[in-house]
Protein backbone atom coordinates (compact mmCIF):
# COMPACT_ATOMS: atom_id res chain seq x y z
CA UNK A 1 0.00 0.00 0.00
CA UNK A 2 1.06 3.28 -0.64
CA UNK A 3 0.88 4.46 2.94
CA UNK A 4 4.19 1.68 4.02
CA UNK A 5 7.45 2.40 4.20
CA UNK A 6 7.00 5.99 3.58
CA UNK A 7 10.31 7.93 3.18
CA UNK A 8 11.69 5.09 5.53
CA UNK A 9 10.11 7.06 8.75
CA UNK A 10 9.59 5.04 11.20
CA UNK A 11 5.62 5.39 12.79
CA UNK A 12 4.84 4.59 15.91
CA UNK A 13 3.82 1.21 16.93
CA UNK A 14 -0.66 1.55 17.47
CA UNK A 15 -0.60 2.98 14.11
CA UNK A 16 1.17 0.33 12.59
CA UNK A 17 -0.93 -2.24 14.43
CA UNK A 18 -4.04 0.04 13.24
CA UNK A 19 -3.40 -0.69 9.63
CA UNK A 20 -2.34 -4.41 9.76
CA UNK A 21 -5.33 -5.16 11.98
CA UNK A 22 -7.72 -3.73 9.13
CA UNK A 23 -5.71 -4.98 6.13
CA UNK A 24 -6.22 -8.21 8.12
CA UNK A 25 -9.72 -8.16 8.62
CA UNK A 26 -10.69 -6.77 5.12
CA UNK A 27 -8.40 -9.26 3.26
CA UNK A 28 -8.93 -12.05 2.51
CA UNK A 29 -5.70 -13.21 3.38
CA UNK A 30 -4.74 -10.11 5.18
CA UNK A 31 -2.26 -11.72 7.84
CA UNK A 32 0.24 -13.06 5.09
CA UNK A 33 -0.20 -9.69 3.57
CA UNK A 34 0.60 -7.61 5.92
CA UNK A 35 3.70 -9.84 6.74
CA UNK A 36 4.59 -10.38 3.36
CA UNK A 37 4.52 -6.11 3.33
CA UNK A 38 6.21 -5.90 6.81
CA UNK A 39 9.09 -8.30 5.35
CA UNK A 40 9.94 -6.64 1.92
CA UNK A 41 13.13 -5.02 1.55
CA UNK A 42 12.65 -3.88 -1.91
CA UNK A 43 9.70 -1.36 -1.26
CA UNK A 44 10.22 1.84 -3.48
CA UNK A 45 10.73 5.04 -1.43
CA UNK A 46 7.60 7.43 -1.25
CA UNK A 47 9.40 11.05 -0.90
CA UNK A 48 7.82 13.28 1.93
CA UNK A 49 6.06 16.55 0.97
CA UNK A 50 8.29 19.38 3.19
CA UNK A 51 6.34 21.07 5.27
CA UNK A 52 6.28 24.49 3.78
CA UNK A 53 8.65 27.24 5.04
CA UNK A 54 7.51 30.87 4.37
CA UNK A 55 9.87 34.14 3.94
CA UNK A 56 8.38 37.10 6.27
CA UNK A 57 7.71 38.83 2.74
CA UNK A 58 5.87 36.22 1.39
CA UNK A 59 2.04 37.67 0.95
CA UNK A 60 -0.68 35.39 2.83
CA UNK A 61 -2.45 34.12 0.13
CA UNK A 62 1.01 32.36 -1.96
CA UNK A 63 1.33 31.20 2.17
CA UNK A 64 -2.27 29.50 1.71
CA UNK A 65 -1.50 28.38 -1.45
CA UNK A 66 1.54 26.46 -0.40
CA UNK A 67 -0.11 25.13 2.75
CA UNK A 68 -3.02 23.63 0.84
CA UNK A 69 -0.26 21.93 -1.60
CA UNK A 70 1.24 20.56 1.82
CA UNK A 71 -2.07 18.66 2.57
CA UNK A 72 -3.16 17.89 -0.29
CA UNK A 73 0.29 15.90 -0.87
CA UNK A 74 -0.29 13.90 2.08
CA UNK A 75 -3.56 12.28 -0.34
CA UNK A 76 -6.82 11.71 1.15
CA UNK A 77 -6.73 8.31 3.77
CA UNK A 78 -8.91 5.97 1.42
CA UNK A 79 -7.83 2.99 3.40
CA UNK A 80 -10.92 3.45 5.76
CA UNK A 81 -8.69 3.48 8.76
CA UNK A 82 -7.85 7.12 10.38
CA UNK A 83 -3.94 6.95 11.47
CA UNK A 84 -4.64 9.85 13.90
CA UNK A 85 -7.17 10.11 17.08
CA UNK A 86 -8.59 13.59 17.00
CA UNK A 87 -10.72 14.47 20.13
CA UNK A 88 -12.38 17.59 19.48
CA UNK A 89 -12.33 18.32 23.42
CA UNK A 90 -8.86 18.52 23.62
CA UNK A 91 -7.05 21.91 24.55
CA UNK A 92 -5.39 23.05 21.47
CA UNK A 93 -1.96 22.54 22.38
CA UNK A 94 -2.30 19.01 22.65
CA UNK A 95 -3.74 19.18 18.89
CA UNK A 96 -0.98 21.09 17.70
CA UNK A 97 1.34 18.31 19.19
CA UNK A 98 -0.57 16.12 16.85
CA UNK A 99 -0.39 17.77 13.93
CA UNK A 100 3.44 18.31 14.43
CA UNK A 101 3.11 14.52 14.46
CA UNK A 102 1.06 14.14 11.17
CA UNK A 103 4.03 16.22 9.53
CA UNK A 104 6.75 13.57 10.99
CA UNK A 105 4.61 10.39 9.78
CA UNK A 106 3.67 12.28 6.60
CA UNK A 107 0.77 9.74 6.41
CA UNK A 108 -2.48 10.21 4.33
CA UNK A 109 -5.24 12.27 6.09
CA UNK A 110 -8.96 12.97 6.00
CA UNK A 111 -11.10 16.55 6.57
CA UNK A 112 -10.55 16.98 10.46
CA UNK A 113 -7.07 16.31 10.65
CA UNK A 114 -6.37 18.67 7.61
CA UNK A 115 -8.34 20.82 9.36
CA UNK A 116 -6.23 20.71 12.83
CA UNK A 117 -3.04 20.95 10.10
CA UNK A 118 -4.11 23.92 8.54
CA UNK A 119 -4.66 25.65 12.22
CA UNK A 120 -1.26 24.33 13.20
CA UNK A 121 0.31 25.40 9.66
CA UNK A 122 -0.77 29.11 9.85
CA UNK A 123 -0.33 30.17 13.45
CA UNK A 124 2.37 32.32 12.22
CA UNK A 125 -0.16 34.17 9.90
CA UNK A 126 -1.30 36.43 12.67
CA UNK A 127 -3.20 38.58 10.45
CA UNK A 128 -5.27 35.66 9.46
CA UNK A 129 -8.24 34.49 11.24
CA UNK A 130 -9.25 30.61 11.13
CA UNK A 131 -12.25 29.25 12.55
CA UNK A 132 -13.55 25.62 11.29
CA UNK A 133 -16.69 25.23 8.82
CA UNK A 134 -18.65 21.74 9.03
CA UNK A 135 -21.13 20.35 6.66
CA UNK A 136 -23.91 17.88 6.37
CA UNK A 137 -25.62 16.73 3.36
CA UNK A 138 -27.87 14.02 2.20
CA UNK A 139 -27.21 11.81 -0.75
CA UNK A 140 -29.17 9.06 -1.83
CA UNK A 141 -31.15 8.07 1.66
CA UNK A 142 -28.02 8.49 3.98
CA UNK A 143 -26.07 11.74 5.67
CA UNK A 144 -22.70 12.82 4.77
CA UNK A 145 -20.42 14.85 7.11
CA UNK A 146 -17.25 17.09 5.75
CA UNK A 147 -15.21 19.82 7.41
CA UNK A 148 -12.98 22.10 6.51
CA UNK A 149 -11.11 25.69 7.46
CA UNK A 150 -12.26 28.83 6.80
CA UNK A 151 -10.07 31.46 6.36
CA UNK A 152 -10.66 35.50 6.72
CA UNK A 153 -7.33 37.56 5.22
CA UNK A 154 -7.96 41.31 4.75
CA UNK A 155 -12.38 40.62 4.45
CA UNK A 156 -11.78 38.44 2.26
CA UNK A 157 -13.13 34.82 2.86
CA UNK A 158 -12.08 31.27 1.37
CA UNK A 159 -11.05 28.06 2.63
CA UNK A 160 -8.34 25.18 3.52
CA UNK A 161 -8.72 21.13 3.49
CA UNK A 162 -8.56 18.38 1.59
CA UNK A 163 -11.84 16.17 0.19
CA UNK A 164 -12.27 13.38 -2.19
CA UNK A 165 -13.86 16.15 -4.34
CA UNK A 166 -11.50 18.10 -5.61
CA UNK A 167 -14.26 21.72 -5.47
CA UNK A 168 -15.19 20.79 -1.75
CA UNK A 169 -11.23 21.50 -0.39
CA UNK A 170 -9.20 24.35 -1.35
CA UNK A 171 -11.38 27.76 -1.47
CA UNK A 172 -8.50 30.51 -2.09
CA UNK A 173 -9.46 33.89 -0.01
CA UNK A 174 -11.76 35.91 -3.11
CA UNK A 175 -15.10 35.49 -1.32
CA UNK A 176 -16.75 38.99 0.08
CA UNK A 177 -18.49 37.80 2.02
CA UNK A 178 -19.23 34.61 4.63
CA UNK A 179 -21.97 34.08 3.06
CA UNK A 180 -20.70 33.68 -0.67
CA UNK A 181 -18.33 31.38 0.40
CA UNK A 182 -20.69 28.89 1.91
CA UNK A 183 -23.00 29.59 -1.01
CA UNK A 184 -19.76 28.47 -3.30
CA UNK A 185 -19.50 25.22 -1.57
CA UNK A 186 -23.20 24.48 -1.59
CA UNK A 187 -22.91 24.79 -5.08
CA UNK A 188 -20.55 22.33 -4.67
CA UNK A 189 -22.18 19.96 -3.64
CA UNK A 190 -25.34 20.19 -5.74
CA UNK A 191 -23.03 19.54 -8.51
CA UNK A 192 -22.23 16.25 -6.76
CA UNK A 193 -25.81 15.34 -6.31
CA UNK A 194 -25.87 16.34 -2.46
CA UNK A 195 -28.13 18.54 -0.69
CA UNK A 196 -26.70 20.64 1.92
CA UNK A 197 -28.91 20.23 5.33
CA UNK A 198 -27.01 22.32 7.95
CA UNK A 199 -23.50 24.36 8.44
CA UNK A 200 -22.09 24.63 11.75
CA UNK A 201 -19.41 27.50 12.06
CA UNK A 202 -16.90 28.11 15.00
CA UNK A 203 -15.03 30.87 16.23
CA UNK A 204 -11.90 32.12 15.34
CA UNK A 205 -9.24 29.86 16.79
CA UNK A 206 -6.10 31.52 18.66
CA UNK A 207 -2.74 31.71 16.91
CA UNK A 208 -1.02 30.92 20.08
CA UNK A 209 -0.41 27.08 19.71
CA UNK A 210 0.57 26.69 23.85
CA UNK A 211 -2.87 27.70 24.02
CA UNK A 212 -5.27 25.44 26.81
CA UNK A 213 -8.27 27.00 25.62
CA UNK A 214 -10.57 24.41 23.27
CA UNK A 215 -11.25 25.14 19.17
CA UNK A 216 -15.13 26.55 19.45
CA UNK A 217 -16.23 24.02 16.83
CA UNK A 218 -20.03 24.81 16.77
CA UNK A 219 -21.06 28.22 18.12
CA UNK A 220 -23.43 28.69 15.02
CA UNK A 221 -25.29 25.74 13.64
CA UNK A 222 -27.80 26.38 11.15
CA UNK A 223 -30.75 24.28 9.85
CA UNK A 224 -31.36 25.07 6.27
CA UNK A 225 -34.35 23.00 6.15
CA UNK A 226 -35.80 25.96 8.93
CA UNK A 227 -34.52 28.70 7.12
CA UNK A 228 -35.29 30.90 3.84
CA UNK A 229 -32.51 31.55 1.91
CA UNK A 230 -32.72 35.27 2.91
CA UNK A 231 -32.78 34.35 6.84
CA UNK A 232 -29.63 31.75 5.95
CA UNK A 233 -27.89 34.64 4.36
CA UNK A 234 -28.05 37.09 7.37
CA UNK A 235 -27.74 33.82 9.83
CA UNK A 236 -24.48 33.44 7.98
CA UNK A 237 -23.59 37.26 7.96
CA UNK A 238 -24.46 37.60 11.58
CA UNK A 239 -21.66 34.87 12.85
CA UNK A 240 -18.90 37.10 10.38
CA UNK A 241 -20.21 39.94 12.66
CA UNK A 242 -19.74 38.35 15.61
CA UNK A 243 -16.44 36.58 14.76
CA UNK A 244 -15.29 40.37 13.89
CA UNK A 245 -16.74 42.02 16.94
CA UNK A 246 -14.66 39.20 19.01
CA UNK A 247 -11.53 39.56 17.23
CA UNK A 248 -11.76 43.53 17.63
CA UNK A 249 -12.26 42.66 21.60
CA UNK A 250 -9.40 40.60 21.73
CA UNK A 251 -7.54 42.46 19.63
CA UNK A 252 -7.76 45.99 20.11
CA UNK A 253 -5.75 48.06 21.58
CA UNK A 254 -5.07 47.57 25.01
CA UNK A 255 -5.16 51.58 26.55
CA UNK A 256 -9.25 52.03 25.93
CA UNK A 257 -9.47 49.25 28.24
CA UNK A 258 -6.93 50.29 31.16
CA UNK A 259 -9.01 53.86 30.57
CA UNK A 260 -12.18 52.13 31.28
CA UNK A 261 -10.78 50.29 34.12
CA UNK A 262 -9.46 53.18 35.44
CA UNK A 263 -12.50 55.05 35.17
CA UNK A 264 -14.52 51.98 37.04
CA UNK A 265 -12.07 52.29 39.76
CA UNK A 266 -11.79 55.71 40.80
CA UNK A 267 -15.17 55.63 41.61
CA UNK A 268 -14.75 52.56 43.76
CA UNK A 269 -11.50 54.54 45.00
CA UNK A 270 -13.83 57.23 45.77
CA UNK A 271 -16.91 55.02 47.34
CA UNK A 272 -13.40 53.12 49.45
CA UNK A 273 -12.12 55.95 50.68
CA UNK A 274 -14.92 57.09 53.38
CA UNK A 275 -15.12 53.31 54.17
CA UNK A 276 -11.31 53.94 54.99
CA UNK A 277 -12.01 56.94 57.05
CA UNK A 278 -14.75 55.27 58.58
CA UNK A 279 -12.30 52.15 59.41
CA UNK A 280 -9.99 54.77 60.85
CA UNK A 281 -12.97 56.49 62.80
CA UNK A 282 -13.25 52.40 63.96
CA UNK A 283 -9.92 52.62 65.54
CA UNK A 284 -10.62 56.11 67.13
CA UNK A 285 -11.31 54.18 70.14
CA UNK A 286 -7.74 52.79 70.17
CA UNK A 287 -6.63 56.19 69.22
CA UNK A 288 -8.89 57.93 72.14
CA UNK A 289 -7.22 55.34 74.63
CA UNK A 290 -3.69 57.60 73.81
CA UNK A 291 -5.40 60.57 75.62
CA UNK A 292 -6.67 58.55 78.32
CA UNK A 293 -3.70 57.06 78.93
CA UNK A 294 -1.94 60.30 78.70
CA UNK A 295 -4.54 61.40 81.40
CA UNK A 296 -3.78 58.47 83.69
CA UNK A 297 0.20 59.01 83.27
CA UNK A 298 -0.53 61.50 85.65
CA UNK A 299 -2.42 59.74 88.02
CA UNK A 300 0.41 57.08 87.95
CA UNK A 301 2.92 59.50 88.64
CA UNK A 302 0.43 60.71 91.01
CA UNK A 303 0.60 57.42 92.90
CA UNK A 304 3.89 56.35 92.49
CA UNK A 305 4.31 59.98 94.21
CA UNK A 306 2.14 59.24 96.54
CA UNK A 307 4.05 55.52 97.41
Amino acid sequence: PFFVNRGGLPVDEPTWERMWRHVGRIHPDGDRVAQRIRGAADLPKIPIPSVPVFQPSTPIPERLEAVQRYIRELQYNHTGTQFFEIKKSRPLTGLMDLAKEMTKEALPIKCLEAVILGIYLTNNMTTLDRFPISFKTHFSGNYFRHIVLGVNFGGRYGALGISRREELMYKAPVFRTLSELIFDFEEAYRRCWHTLKKVKLGHCVSHDPHSVEQIEWKRSILDLDKLSREDFRKELERHARDMRLKIGKGTGPPSPTKDRKKDVSSPQRGQASPHRRNSRGDRRPSGEKKPADSKAMPDLNGYQIRV
